[in-house]
């Protein structure tokens, strides 16, 4: 008589995708409702939204996308967390942001057809929202008012990282300028 054995259980993030129950929609809701691009909707408006959005498991040390790889959407954490690395072209990689649930990031992918500028991987098991950029188009579409809405917030995202950035880069000048002077000196200032 053959003994039943028990073979060894594999984690594979391929697989657990196919067999998997949608998150509740009160949850999907209430994180999208916070979102920029998304937090000026009215219920039915979110609702449409929430009718394109696609889920998605990932394990920790997965990417989630590549740096070069096509924009196809914008991702949002329902859980876990995510770093996202950019690799300079001397090879240096380079920490850019970390995202934990609630977060979101690749929305550039909903403005322009270019590729990712860096990678996401996943730092713990993730369950990871997907906004496609063709679903949200057709949404877009047959409801141009959604369209305006989503776009303006996009465009507010943008805004704010702009000028964050132009922060960081007078600061970035300022102690490159206060080095010099150092330098020229022979002191501290």
């Amino acid at each position: 008589m053959k003994e039943n054995v028990e073979s060894p259980s594999i984690h594979s993030s391929f697989w657990s995708n196919f067999f998997k129950k949608k998150t509740e929609l009160p949850l999907l809701f209430s994180v999208l409702k916070e979102m920029p691009p998304f937090n000026e909707l009215k219920k039915s408006e979110l609702d449409e939204i929430l009718s394109i959005v696609h889920e998605r498991n990932y394990v920790q040390g997965e990417y989630i996308f590549l740096q070069n790889d096509p924009g196809i959407g914008l991702y949002f954490l329902l859980e876990g967390e995510v770093s996202i690395y950019r690799e300079s072209l001397s090879k240096i990689k380079v920490k850019l942001a970390n995202f934990s649930t609630g977060d979101f990031f690749g929305e550039l992918a909903l403005i322009d057809r270019g590729d990712r500028s860096a990678s996401a991987i996943a730092d713990t098991n993730c369950k990871v929202g997907i906004i496609f950029k063709p679903d949200l188009e057709e949404v877009i579409k047959k409801k141009p008012k959604i369209g305006v809405a989503v776009m303006s917030g996009l465009a507010r995202i943008i805004v704010t990282r702009l000028r964050n950035l132009n922060e960081e880069y007078i600061l970035l000048q300022e102690e490159k300028s206060s080095k010099k002077m150092e330098e020229f000196h022979g002191t501290s200032i």
